[in-house]
């Protein structure tokens, strides 16, 4: 008995090899069966869906990449299609222009907007990415008096003027600062600022430029930008502008001082209760009948202020929700460490809220940008503007999906954009790890 026990192995004396696990297991395979076929209802739902996807598909394709690209009217575009059912983008072809440029933007100086764009990349780099030089901040800083400079035109010593304020604003709050309380030296640095802009500035730049010019561009009227260019001008420039604008309105709802308090929430509250196109009816119709009859306020200039203030009230309850969102201990380590109000919003409340703040900042950028189109209310010839003018010519009347297609594409573009690049930053900026 002894013996029969002695050859029973209780332990492996050898180890198998490695077996692939079963193919239902792992990769696309596994995926499919756990989010397609789970069940029978989920089975029905992901065969339903296949089935509505190549309807639409087999209509879409072979009318989207079966259709003419050139063709000088819709009329010729029916001839070469004969009867078939397929796009005319012979339009975009043809007037891709217009849509970019406007109607009545020079031809000759569509270098100007290129200029002016690539410009723009280059200035925004060093703001979104930090492997970028810090020397191209320069570009930063310069790009809003070049933009100007490069769209509207006349002589560099008028932006060059505009700049020279900001130091201005600068140095008397500097100087100020050395006599007086914060409060009053701000006050005069805003009141020095405004002397130099609307008296001593202008006579500074008339006497340069009739003396000599700075690199004198032929002068764009409002009236003649539209397009691509003139949505990218508003909705940049409300970005750049309603950012700042609204952090400090976040800052003043949250203030323990009753008068500020007060003003920022009725700013807020106000315009976050009056629809984007009231406010643009304002700047069209009604603001001039509250300036002196000597006074022209150039209509791109009073649209890119009433979408900034109106983004701004949006943007100060995103921020007000990172600034909530923050445990009291964040406020209580900065008094600990014995900073001001100010140091302490720099360095650790603010920063923490925006990241915090990241999606709605950029669903309000997107926001933002896309309402550029309810300037064609208005009168100012963006790319919905250029595709009326487009499809009211004889030569193209009648064509509408292949225009506003390209349109939307447009804008889908830019907005994917910045919905990635803020995914990518959240990515960046995680530090729980998990």
């Amino acid at each position: 008995m002894s013996d029969r026990k002695s050859t029973i192995a209780f332990v492996r004396d050898h180890m198998l090899d490695q077996q692939p696990p079963p193919r239902g297991e792992v990769g696309a395979t596994k995926w499919i069966k756990e989010n397609l076929f789970s069940g029978w209802f989920n089975t029905i739902l992901t065969l339903v869906s296949i089935f509505v996807i190549y309807s639409g598909l087999s209509a879409i394709i072979p009318w989207a990449f079966g259709g003419v690209w050139n063709a000088s009217s819709l009329a010729e575009c029916r001839e070469i299609l004969d009867g078939a059912h397929a796009a005319c983008w012979a339009v975009i072809n043809e007037r891709w222009r217009q849509i970019f440029y406007g109607t009545f933007f020079p031809a000759s100086e569509y270098w100007r907007t290129h200029v002016a764009f690539v410009l723009l990349l280059v200035a925004i780099a060093p703001v979104l990415f930090d492997r970028v030089p810090r020397k191209l901040l320069i570009v930063t800083a310069a790009y809003p008096f070049l933009m100007v400079w490069l769209i509207w035109g006349g002589s560099l010593w008028g932006p060059l003027a505009v700049a020279a304020g900001f130091a201005v604003v600068f140095y008397a709050a500097k100087v100020a600062g050395r006599y007086t309380g914060s409060g009053l030296s701000a006050l005069i640095a805003v009141v020095s600022g405004l002397i130099w802009w609307f008296a001593i500035g202008p006579l500074f730049v008339w006497a340069l430029d009739s003396i000599v010019p700075l690199f004198p561009l032929r002068e764009i009227q409002s009236r003649e930008l539209g397009g691509f260019v003139i949505s990218m001008i508003i909705g940049v420039s409300g970005i750049a502008l309603s950012l700042p604008i609204g952090i400090v309105l976040a800052l003043g709802r949250k203030s323990d001082l009753p008068l500020v308090k007060m003003m920022c929430v009725g700013f807020i509250e106000f315009f976050r209760g009056v629809p984007l196109i009231t406010l643009l009816f304002t700047a069209s119709l009604l603001l001039n009948y509250f300036l002196p009859p000597s006074v022209t306020f150039d209509l791109t200039v009073r649209v890119i202020v009433m979408v900034t203030i109106f983004s701004s009230a949006y943007m100060a309850e995103v921020i007000r929700g990172g600034l909530a969102a923050l445990p009291k201990g964040q406020y209580e380590a900065a008094d600990a460490l014995g900073l001001d109000y100010w140091q302490a919003q720099r360095l650790i409340i603010m920063p923490q809220a925006l990241k915090i703040s990241i999606p709605g900042i950029v669903n309000t950028f997107i926001g933002l940008f896309k309402d550029t189109t309810l300037v064609f209310f208005i009168g100012i010839f963006d790319m919905l503007a250029a595709a009326q003018s487009i499809r009211a010519n004889s030569e193209w009347n009648g064509i509408t999906w292949e225009l506003y297609i390209f349109i939307g594409l447009i804008f889908w573009v830019c907005c994917f954009s910045m919905s990635r690049y803020s995914q990518w930053l959240e990515q960046k900026l995680r530090t729980d790890h998990r």
